[in-house]
């Protein structure tokens, strides 16, 4: 099955997957969601939003984790797909966190948190901001429970080393899938 059936859903809530194998209760759940929020929108490059990341809560890490991340990725950008929002090293007690907990200066988030470059090449958030005319384009926001306190990796590091120690590191992830398109009409 290629990659655009399997997101061909326009949303799935709160799928919990364990690493070590079977579903448990680890649940996302992202405020506004099907659908992007024109506040979650990029705000440059043709795009009109406010860059705010969406408030996000979940449930139930399991046993074991020491630290949260969470990833938003696009994987239907051309090319390799589009990281917009990678954040590590949160702590295993929190259960959300508020909007705009992602713009750079990273305010909301808990001390000791760090956020990597986005493929935008900034750090923080960076909102969706398809090719005008694609068709709408799926964001998949992760939550990962981590064995490790801290993700062993330099807070600078690209955002496929990030994935690859997050992938590396975890023992389990919930997902949600949004989506948002630019259609040449609404121009």
């Amino acid at each position: 099955m290629s990659l655009s059936a399997l997101w061909s859903a326009t949303w799935i809530l709160a799928v919990g997957t364990s690493l070590a194998g079977g579903a448990g209760a680890f649940t996302l759940h992202v405020d506004g969601a099907p659908q992007v929020a024109k506040d979650q929108v990029y705000d440059r490059g043709g795009c009109d939003g406010a860059n705010r990341s969406p408030a996000l809560s979940w449930s139930s890490p399991p046993a074991g984790t020491r630290s949260l991340a969470i990833t938003m990725f696009d994987p239907d950008a051309p090319g390799h797909g589009w990281w917009h929002w990678i954040v590590a090293d949160l702590p295993a007690s929190l259960r959300g966190l508020p909007a705009n907990a992602g713009a750079a200066a990273g305010g909301s988030l808990p001390t000791g948190a760090f956020q990597g470059r986005n493929d935008f090449g900034e750090f923080g958030y960076g909102g969706p901001c398809p090719p005008l005319g694609d068709p709408p384009h799926h964001y998949v926001i992760t939550v990962w429970a981590l064995r490790s306190a801290r993700l062993p990796v330099e807070h600078s590091a690209l955002d496929r080393t990030i994935e690859a120690a997050l992938r590396h590191d975890a023992i389990a992830s919930a997902r949600a899938v949004l989506t948002y398109g630019r259609s040449r009409a609404s121009r």
